[in-house]
């Protein structure tokens, strides 16, 4: 679906962000906000966000990185040197305009800038000021770099993947941010909520660390009141705390998953003898052992076949998708989560859209903006004139790209 098309205005119609922040946790935060109808300002420094000149796989659209499009749809660009005295005033004027402000910066880097918290819950203590960086605001890794890999790896969840025996295993996606994304949402939102109770602006940390450890709170829980580490398994069960049947299973065809269900009857109806009244959903004895003895029962059906079967018996139960897999699957394209924008030098682009619907306050998609796209309009808004603004372009404290 084209949701740009569509008349849409948003819950949060109304709310402004001067969003500082580079790479995914920040950009996939604001991004979410913009779908909900903030208006965000993406305040990059004249080369732009580092991620306009990175993307996964090294994959570019007619000079356009792919990565940044996927995290920075529905924003406004301004091009800003903050290391000139225009450019500061500048972004000052934009922060006093705005509800929230969000950077992901190293800790110390926006104060050396003189757009820390402290000065500016001075100047406009209204303000919703959230900060996330790799590690926290202090403490012995505060001047450490943090990424996404760096943070799985610190909280043990690189134990949880894979298969017994090999090396530690990352996810291959980035979780750390994306899930910190997440808190960042919540946490102005909930910041905002609080202003419009007391009248009172607040600063607000995140940090992957705390972010990745917070979708680990079950394994580690385990370990902290047990001392009973993650164990993985060799066969291909499903987690490393949980037993048989639980698992991936190689089908005739492809591959499927069974979740936590009746060892017994998952055996049968596979036609697999020996597991007879077998009603454990968390075999962990010899679960390795057990799984093996029921793929040959997978291995002789389809995976639709397997489907039909389980689903009729309502067995916890699904196919292993690829990408295309899921670009086709028919419960995706009833949820109309896969979107697509225009852009005027990628032309269509499609990516995951809005995963919330709102009854009475759809959510719409908008394409990114290039690099300094809004440099003037924005600047005009805050009240400069023509003639400031074409020095500053001249002057190198703006840069501008109009598409």
């Amino acid at each position: 679906m084209n949701l740009e098309e569509k008349p849409l205005s948003g819950a949060l119609q109304g709310l402004r962000i001067a969003d500082f922040s580079q790479l995914v946790q920040g950009p996939n935060a604001t991004q979410m906000l913009a779908d909900m109808g903030a208006d965000v300002i993406k305040i990059e420094p004249l080369h732009g966000d580092w991620q306009r000149n990175w993307s996964l796989k090294d994959a570019y659209i007619n000079g356009e990185s792919v990565s940044f499009l996927t995290f920075n749809r529905g924003k406004r660009s301004i091009a800003l040197n903050l290391k000139d005295p225009h450019g500061k005033e500048a972004a000052l004027k934009i922060i006093r305009s705005s509800d929230v402000l969000l950077e992901n910066f190293r800790p110390g880097v926006m104060d050396r800038l003189g757009l820390g918290y402290g000065f500016l819950s001075s100047i406009h203590p209204k303000l919703i000021y959230c900060a996330s960086c790799g590690w926290g605001q202090d403490g012995p890794y505060v001047t450490r770099p943090g990424q996404d890999l760096l943070a799985q790896a610190m909280a043990g969840v690189l134990y949880l993947n894979g298969k017994a025996g090999d090396p530690p295993t990352p996810v291959g996606m980035g979780i750390a941010d994306i899930t910190a994304s997440f808190h960042i949402v919540s946490a102005i939102l909930a910041g905002l909520y609080h202003r419009d109770r007391t009248a009172e602006g607040q600063r607000i940390d995140i940090n992957l660390l705390n972010s990745v450890l917070s979708l680990a709170t079950q394994e580690a829980t385990l370990y902290m009141n047990t001392r009973s580490e993650p164990e993985r398994s060799a066969a291909g069960i499903g987690h490393p705390c949980v037993g048989a049947p639980m698992g991936v299973y190689k089908t005739r065809d492809g591959y499927m998953v069974v979740a936590m269900m009746p060892l017994g009857k998952v055996a049968e109806l596979v036609g697999i003898d020996g597991f007879e009244g077998n009603d454990s959903r968390n075999m962990l004895e010899n679960r390795d052992e057990v799984k093996r003895k029921l793929e040959p029962g997978f291995a002789r059906k389809t995976t639709a076949e397997l489907m039909e079967i389980f689903l009729e018996a309502d067995i916890w139960a699904a196919p292993v998708n690829t990408f295309p897999d899921m670009e086709s699957d028919p419960q995706v394209r009833h949820n109309q989560i896969v979107a697509s924008f225009d852009h005027p030098k990628v032309k269509q682009f499609r990516t995951i859209g809005p995963p919330i619907r709102f009854s009475r306050s759809p959510s719409s998609v908008k394409r990114p903006p290039l690099l300094g796209e809004h440099s003037r309009e924005i600047l005009k808004e805050i009240g400069y004139a023509d003639g400031d603004i074409e020095k500053f372009s001249r002057d190198g404290v703006i840069a501008e790209n109009a598409g």
